[in-house]
């Protein structure tokens, strides 16, 4: 265990699996106190008992983040738990392909449930926390990272709602960057290229199908190689804020 985020709180959510799960790690081991939200009890308990055999502290918060009551629990009952909140990463998100035309529009609901709303939620409610640390709390700065995407920087057939989603996502991390970083809450937004986790399954066969026969990338970043990136931008000194940060597998055009 490092010390560098030593008595801090951090919320990942998202932390079932993937990028969610690996950040929860990293920052365990650079010393923060891990508040871990998905839906999926049985993974949480799971991945609370790893971070706390690798002598880290960890707990779990069960709640769907679209849901804003749900949400806006997660964020005061880690509040009480630990007492105060240094650090936010939302990085719950859901990835549904395929063309506009005859569309499953409850998919693109899901879609902007998770990806927007949700973030959108756990923003609101822990902004005045984060705020308070910035004054109060011992680092004097606080951190809100965003998992957006490279659809959130280009455009591509197929991707459409999930484009629209990500652009979104970049669009509001940037506005509030712009009204709170003086403020020393950091805001920034982190935009991998392909990672090797479970996103592609939430399609249906026939995307997946199709995507497994188009350019393959043949060494997709891993969900630690962003985690790693999500830990650098939190661990910077006061005075220095990441407010994008473009993560892409080298092999990756």
């Amino acid at each position: 265990m490092t010390s560098k985020l030593a008595g801090t709180v951090a919320i990942v959510t998202g932390a079932s699996s993937g990028i969610g799960h690996a950040t929860a790690r990293a920052l365990a081991e650079h010393g923060a106190f891990v508040a871990v939200v998905a839906r999926r009890r049985d993974r949480l308990a799971t991945l609370v008992a790893e971070i706390e055999a690798a002598g880290g502290t960890a707990h779990a918060v069960v709640a769907d983040i679209a849901d804003r009551t749900q949400a806006e629990r997660a964020v005061a009952e880690v509040v009480e738990r630990f007492g105060h909140l240094d650090i936010l990463v939302n990085n719950a998100g859901l990835m549904l392909l395929g063309p506009v035309l005859d569309a499953d529009v409850g998919e693109w609901e899901r879609m902007i449930a998770i990806n927007q709303n949700g973030l959108l939620y756990m923003t609101h409610a822990a902004l005045p926390h984060l705020l308070k640390a910035a004054t109060d709390g011992p680092r004097e700065v606080a951190d809100i990272v965003n998992i957006s995407s490279q659809a959130g920087r280009e455009a591509s057939a197929n991707f459409g709602v999930y484009n629209m989603t990500k652009f979104g996502v970049n669009g509001f991390t940037e506005a509030l960057r712009q009204e709170v970083t003086q403020k020393h809450v950091r805001v920034g937004v982190l935009e991998p290229g392909a990672v090797d986790t479970e996103l592609i399954s939430h399609n249906n066969e026939n995307i997946r199908e199709e995507l497994a026969s188009s350019d393959a990338i043949p060494e997709p970043l891993q969900s630690a190689d962003i985690a790693e990136s999500i830990a650098f931008m939190v661990t910077r000194p006061r005075r220095s804020s990441i407010a994008e940060l473009w993560a892409m597998p080298t092999s990756q055009a």
